[in-house]
């Protein structure tokens, strides 16, 4: 079994947790450290059992509290060679030996969690994501996506339980308050994941065995959460896919998430 938590998620800071039986890893810490502490005791884990911090790419949102944590608490940090080199201020924070070198879209394990990279396409060094696997349970973690793609769905086929980006909505971010380079460089090809995408991407992956699906890194001036998850059913009524065929929370930017199970 293996269990996600969303501790923090949006335009303003990211971090994720999963548990198995035997491992406890993050992916990205994008707030300070102490948040991210205060947010894992609320959970009752110790920041010393932590087994690793995932990196998704070097963006600030996804490694404020990354370099801090791994010198206090002595946790190793794993990140491709680009993203490293794209993060030098935290990478000068971190021991030699707790910088660990993975290579995208090849796998490797973290206790007895199998872990695989997939490029996203996003404005970063070698931005990726992670489907993370412990026996026959598997999550996946997309986030930071100008678009899907057919290698982005075939890496999520499977998937029991996927965070994946809802970031905007078109309309509202056209008339929001964010100057126009930036609204253009969200809704590019290498920006953000709009709502109705996000909406058919999950449609796409409901016969691969999805059931629980969690919306993530919601902008804080482009998108609402009742907007995200509207537009997502509606997108699923267009596939003839029931509302009640899978779960579907909102990752809040402020706290943590509940916990989700998956077997």
């Amino acid at each position: 079994m293996l269990k996600f938590c969303s501790l923090y998620s949006g335009s303003t800071g990211n971090s994720l947790y999963v548990e198995s039986e035997n491992t406890k890893i993050l992916v990205d810490a994008g707030v300070s450290a102490k948040k991210i502490t205060d947010a894992l005791t609320l959970l009752n884990v110790d920041l010393h059992d932590l087994s690793a911090i995932l990196v998704t790419h070097e963006h600030t949102d996804h490694i404020q509290g990354v370099g801090t944590l791994s010198k206090k608490f002595d946790i190793p940090v794993y990140a491709n060679s680009k993203t490293w080199d794209a993060m030098k201020s935290q990478k000068d924070k971190i021991i030699d030996s707790n910088q660990k070198i993975f290579y995208t879209n090849e796998s490797f394990e973290i206790g007895d969690l199998k872990i695989s990279s997939f490029k996203t396409p996003h404005d970063a060094a070698e931005s990726c994501g992670f489907n993370i696997e412990n026996d026959n349970s598997k999550i996946s973690i997309a986030t930071d996506l100008g678009h899907i793609n057919t290698k982005i769905l075939d890496s999520l086929q499977n998937s029991k339980f996927l965070l994946l980006e809802a970031n905007y909505e078109p309309e509202i971010l056209k008339c929001c308050s964010y100057p126009f380079r930036l609204k253009t460089r969200i809704a590019g090809e290498n920006g953000h994941l709009a709502n109705h995408l996000a909406g058919q991407a999950i449609a796409h992956l409901i016969p691969s065995g999805l059931n629980s699906v969690m919306l993530g890194h919601l902008s804080k001036e482009s998108n609402f959460p009742e907007l995200a998850y509207k537009t997502v059913i509606e997108q699923l009524n267009k596939y003839n896919y029931d509302e009640n065929s899978l779960e579907i929370n909102v990752a809040s930017r402020f706290e943590p998430s509940k916990i989700i199970e998956v077997s």
